[in-house]
């Protein structure tokens, strides 16, 4: 028969279990002080890089994804405010906030001919091209750096991805599946009929209607009937080649 452990056995495995506890709470509390010591040398040698490289930071619009990046991994937001530090260092939170006020004004502008969504590509051009006078060229990472200081806002503005094109939506649209895949099947050639829509998914003649004009309500879709073959063409501007150019 196994002997049992006596009361003195007992307690000499509580204390070690006590001493093995502490050791790994100490051990614990000094990688956990290293990394907060690694975490402060990082971010002073990161407003240093700033300050050396804040022209390049302002101009370059490839360097500035790379200083977020940098930024990211340590858990510093240079967008979190339009005050303290990173802004007035380098007046980033002032650019995104003046890049968001435009991208707004340019979504309303071209709700009429778009319906709330536009290409990302485009509203990129637009925006340079309203901004020539500042002389800052406006990347995809910028608008999409702005676009996410607009959700705070509720306002409905998101970014949406349709097959290899990511989309600007303005409106509190709710797409769903069967009108993503028209879009996506639309970036062809612009357009689409419920014939191809039909061919393309295998769907029946009712499904295929309702999900255009459905986009059509929404004001996403533009209708053509001028053609010898009698086929109504639904233009999708937000997808549309001339959009993409």
């Amino acid at each position: 028969m196994r002997k049992r452990p006596g009361i003195g056995g007992l307690q000499t495995a509580a204390a070690a279990r006590d001493q093995y506890r502490l050791l790994g709470e100490n051990v614990a509390k000094i990688r956990t002080d290293l990394m907060k010591e690694q975490l402060t040398t990082f971010r002073s040698q990161l407003e240093d890089f700033a300050r050396n490289h804040k022209n390049d930071i302002r101009k370059n619009p490839a360097f500035r994804s790379q200083f977020h990046e940098m930024c990211a991994k340590i858990g510093v937001d240079p967008l979190a405010s339009n005050k303290g530090f990173w802004a007035e260092l380098l007046g980033i939170g002032d650019f995104y906030y003046e890049l968001g006020v435009q991208i707004v004004d340019i979504c309303l502008a071209t709700r009429s001919l778009n319906g709330g969504l536009i290409n990302l590509q485009e509203l990129c051009t637009l925006l340079c091209q309203r901004r020539k006078a500042a002389r800052d060229f406006v990347s995809e990472d910028d608008c999409l750096r702005a676009i996410s200081k607009l959700k705070v806002l509720g306002s409905g503005f998101e970014v949406i991805s349709v097959g290899k094109k990511k989309l600007v939506r303005s409106v509190p649209t709710e797409l769903n599946k069967d009108h993503n895949e028209i879009l996506e099947l639309a970036q062809a050639q612009g357009y689409v009929t419920v014939e191809e829509v039909e061919r393309r998914f295998s769907w029946p003649s009712g499904r295929a209607t309702d999900a255009l004009e459905t986009l059509l309500e929404e004001g996403l879709a533009m209708i053509d009937d001028g053609h010898r073959d009698c086929k109504r063409r639904y233009w999708f501007p937000c997808v549309s080649v001339s959009a993409s150019a």
